[in-house]
């Protein structure tokens, strides 16, 4: 069992006398403003120079104004020390080189914009400029071979005239089908209009042939987000007539896709079926004809981006349980190679450069840094979160155990530094959600997972891979099907009797968070489970299964990858069963305090999802109970005092009920956050 941790310096009572240095300290939620993640990784046409993002997020304590995390332009030039080339709010994405390599271009939205448009900047340096901006935000782009044309994707402008300021604010759900379309625009004319390529269905990005005459798009029938999820085909365009020429009809769900070399061959990740939950396995299809073929096993693995070697070669990211390897197949399907990545790191995306490939991994000791690797060698080439070093970080581990019908499950256990307190530690259980998603033995410390700051604090933080999760094949993750909350459910309780028996934690101070299918876990454990929990933080949770699916935006995909059912289907007969997999249905029995977070803007797990289960627990019992909405929020927290204010509550929460000599009918904590002792000083409205 591979174990991580920060190897401290003995220091000898004399030598602390003399030097009074600074002992490492645990890390705290207030670190979580430093932490830094690369991104948007692109590599320069000879293969030598890489750009990429680096996130920012708002330091809310320092004064910073509240917003999402901010994204500034790096870049490394043949293993060199990174160069910051942008700073500032504001963030950048879609990272791209100009063809002949001398420019880097990128989206983003500066103050004088109305829309998200395209800039770019020398790499010489110098200031970044405006190259084009749409009547509507741009989504994905690219360029032609000269650079000379750019081709993007954007929906047309809403023409209709404006009468909100005359109070009418009335809109229609679901209808507005002003579908993304391609266009292409010459960039060496400052008085070119764009025109319209293709508009054959609501695209969302696309790959460019390397010669510029083909266009590989993924287009759904409309612009729902559920038909984004599962009814996304690839379409082949030629860039000289604007038309299909061919067509991937693909059965289920559609994820990364790379046009080969030469043009002729599309690499693409998709479902192998309408039922598959993830878009793990590799497929490789002729551009000329549209017929594919699966190249991968469904078994062991999900496949999480991609990217082609060589004409013959395609570069795989691939999971495996808790691990990660960049794996070369050939276009039959057979394994070529591993390239040289250190075991304890996890990778998530790769882009092959000249004679070695560039990717973005972190591990349990770093958030995401840029790397390279080649046949044999690797080699870290950013460290963005050098604070780090200053950092007591606790042990982290795979933690594997034996379900009650002898299915091997494995997670990941963060424990705090020194000895176990007799009794074991309490425990924090972050379920992720999904379910089709699993937790990498990686960097796993955010604002809504408290992995080192709970083990700084005194706690054990568990992140079970149960059934349903990806990263083990398709089989596994469809294990939880047609079967809500039994047998996935049934994993997190065992998983949590196990670390119990081997001594590891106190098995009367068990706590159990998670957001969205982890909200579900989490209100499940709450209620259904009430005996083994003894405190709950939903976030974004699911607590109605019927009511979820007239209220929220992806009841097709419930029902392929999850339900596999209709209430109505078989003469109305599921109507009780999916209430019974509910836990708004066993609301009545629970014993556990319960901290309920959602965002008012959710549209994936409607905010009435927590009201309702608010509601049951507060009528139908004494046990504590309360709920929190944030404003302008949607499924998951994006701003940096959304997310401030949510990982105190989380921490103060667990702290009021698994504490040495808590109890489940103790109070709760007050319903305000102490923010002025929080941020150190005085609210600056009130005190204007």
């Amino acid at each position: 069992m591979r174990k991580l941790a920060t190897q401290l310096l003995g220091l000898t009572a004399f030598a602390a006398v003399l030097s009074s240095p600074a002992l490492a300290a645990p890390m705290e939620i207030a670190d979580l403003a430093k932490i830094r993640h690369a991104g948007n990784l692109a590599v320069s046409p000879d293969g030598e120079t890489v750009a990429y993002t680096i996130s920012v997020p708002r330091d809310v304590i320092a004064g910073d104004e509240d917003g999402r995390a901010d994204s500034h332009l790096w870049v490394i030039r043949d293993g060199q020390e990174p160069i910051r080339f942008t700073s500032g709010q504001g963030s950048i994405s879609a990272v791209q080189f100009a063809p002949d390599g001398r420019e880097i271009y990128f989206r983003t939205r500066r103050e004088e914009d109305d829309h998200t448009a395209l800039y770019s900047i020398a790499l010489t340096g110098g200031e970044a400029k405006k190259v084009f901006e749409f009547e509507t935000s741009l989504g994905d782009y690219a360029l032609s071979p000269d650079g000379g044309t750019l081709y993007f994707v954007a929906r047309p402008e809403d023409d209709t005239e404006d009468f909100s300021n005359r109070g009418f604010k009335a809109w229609v759900y679901e209808e507005d089908q002003r579908f993304a379309s391609i266009w292409s625009v010459s960039l060496g004319d400052e008085q070119a209009e764009a025109e319209k390529l293709f508009d054959g269905g609501h695209v969302s990005n696309f790959d460019l042939s390397a010669d510029g005459e083909t266009i590989v798009a993924a287009v759904a029938p409309s612009t729902l987000i559920d038909d984004f999820y599962m009814q996304r085909d690839l379409h082949v365009i030629s860039v000289a007539s604007g038309e299909e020429t061919a067509r991937f009809e693909l059965p289920g769900k559609l994820g990364a896709f790379e046009i080969s070399p030469d043009g002729r061959q599309v690499a693409f990740l998709a479902g192998s079926s309408i039922n598959d939950t993830s878009e793990g396995v590799l497929m490789v299809g002729d551009i000329a004809t549209g017929d594919y073929e699966q190249l991968t096993p469904q078994a062991l693995q999900h496949i999480q981006d991609v990217d082609w070697l060589a004409e013959d070669e395609i570069l795989a990211t691939v999971h495996r349980g808790v691990e990660s390897a960049l794996v070369v197949y050939d276009t039959e399907g057979a394994e070529q190679d591993t390239l040289a990545t250190s075991p304890d790191i996890v990778t998530r995306s790769a882009e092959v450069g000249s004679g070695q490939v560039y990717y973005i991994a972190d591990s349990a000791s770093h958030p995401r840094e840029v790397f390279a690797a080649g046949r044999r060698s690797q080699a870290r080439l950013s460290n963005h979160n050098a604070w780090l070093g200053d950092i007591d970080l606790a042990p982290q581990a795979r933690f594997t155990w034996e379900a009650r019908d002898g299915r091997e499950i494995e997670g990941i256990l963060i424990t705090p530094n020194g000895s176990a307190p007799e009794g074991g530690w309490p425990l924090i259980m972050r379920v992720h959600g999904g379910p089709e998603a699993h937790d990498s033995d990686g960097w796993l410390t955010a604002y809504s997972s408290p992995g080192q700051f709970a083990a700084g604090d005194g706690y054990a933080v568990f992140y079970p891979n149960y059934r349903g999760s990806t990263g083990r094949g398709v089989a596994f993750s469809r294990e939880h099907q047609n079967n809500y909350a039994e047998r996935e459910f049934n994993d997190l309780v065992d998983g949590v009797n196990a670390l119990a028996e081997a001594g590891i934690i106190n098995r009367d101070r068990v706590g159990i968070t998670g957001g969205s299918y982890g909200g579900y876990a989490s209100m499940w454990g709450a209620t259904a489970l009430t005996e083994h929990f003894a405190a709950a933080v939903a976030f974004v949770g699911i607590s109605n299964q019927i009511s979820k699916i007239g209220t929220g935006d992806i009841p097709n995909e419930m029902y392929h990858v999850h339900s596999l059912k209709w209430p109505w289907d078989d003469n109305n007969e599921h109507w009780m069963e999916l209430l019974e997999r509910s836990p708004v249905f066993w609301a009545g029995q629970s014993t556990t305090p319960t901290l309920i977070l959602h965002g008012e803007e959710d549209t994936r797990v409607n905010p009435s999802q927590s009201l309702e289960m608010y509601r049951s627990m507060k009528v139908r019992t004494d046990t504590p109970v309360r709920l929190v909405f944030y404003p302008g929020e949607g499924h998951g927290n994006r701003k940096a005092a959304a997310r401030f204010d949510y990982a105190h509550r989380l921490m103060r929460w667990m702290d009021t009920y698994l504490g040495v000599d808590a109890t489940r009918r103790d109070p709760m904590p007050a319903f305000k956050l102490d923010l002025e002792g929080l941020l150190g000083g005085d609210n600056q409205e009130d005190a204007e």
